[in-house]
């Protein structure tokens, strides 16, 4: 939605993102289950229910606030927790974008019970144009007649560099990839409800009913846990942790909303 000129504050529709198919063609995991811009607005990230993520970013030549298709990547794939005999569902829970340093974006993905950190960049393709290698060698050319152990090789002479040639890679095109530099797991009992990156860009926590943890995004086997402490509401029910996120400048502060269950 897009803010209207009318000076009474009216919204309008500025754009539509995807296919506009028959709804009977949408399965579930087409279904969109969260979305979040980076702090810049340039970039908007939506995950859907089978565990995509189909990353925007906005349209410098359009003279309105309009998006276009960046990149798309599986973050997720459905799991089996044979343990407690639980099937974990793909489906994106909640998507945040780390401050960006360099060229590279840094997200964070989570489903019930895993959360990915992902890099995502501008890749290089490179093909070698040119070798060494050849049916002979040194530039001669076989005879498809003649079964290779019946020739022989020629020495080359010392010094002369006949036929050697250094390889050399050329650019053959740019594509845009998405790999996990961390995968943080096994740190929640219930099903993980929020995630907020800390204003110190190194840290961010992660929450569920019962628990929030701190973690450091280089470390992803170890995280500090905070037991929320919940006491009876109104007509006897007890109060869960629903969401839950930073407040700038206290990184390391995190603030939970609570839900009436």
């Amino acid at each position: 939605m897009e803010k209207d000129g009318d000076p009474s504050g009216g919204w309008r529709f500025a754009q539509c993102f995807g296919d506009k198919g028959e709804v009977e063609e949408i399965t579930e995991a087409d279904i969109i289950s969260t979305v979040e811009f980076d702090h810049t607005g340039d970039y908007l990230a939506t995950g859907d229910k089978g565990g995509r993520v189909v990353l925007f970013e906005r349209n410098d030549s359009k003279k309105g606030c309009e998006y276009k298709f960046h990149t798309e990547f599986q973050s997720h794939e459905p799991e089996f927790d044979y343990l407690k005999s639980l099937e974990i569902e793909e489906k994106i829970n909640k998507i945040k974008w780390c401050r960006r340093q360099n060229a590279a974006h840094f997200l964070l993905s989570t489903n019930d019970k895993t959360i990915k950190l992902w890099k995502v960049f501008e890749k290089t393709l490179k093909l070698v144009a040119e070798n060494n290698h050849n049916d002979m060698g040194y530039g001669q050319t076989r005879d498809p007649d003649v079964h290779p152990s019946l020739l022989s090789v020629p020495t080359p002479v010392p010094g002369s560099g006949v036929g050697l040639r250094l390889p050399r890679l050329t650019p053959v095109d740019t594509i845009i990839a998405a790999v996990p530099r961390k995968i943080y797991a096994n740190a929640h009992a219930y099903h993980i409800n929020s995630i907020s990156v800390n204003s110190d860009g190194e840290t961010y926590i992660s929450a569920d009913d019962l628990r929030i943890n701190l973690w450091n995004l280089n470390i992803s086997d170890q995280s500090f846990s905070k037991h929320c402490r919940h006491q009876a509401g109104q007509h006897g029910r007890a109060d869960r942790s629903h969401h839950c996120r930073r407040i700038p400048p206290h990184p390391l502060q995190p603030v939970c909303l609570l839900q009436l269950q």
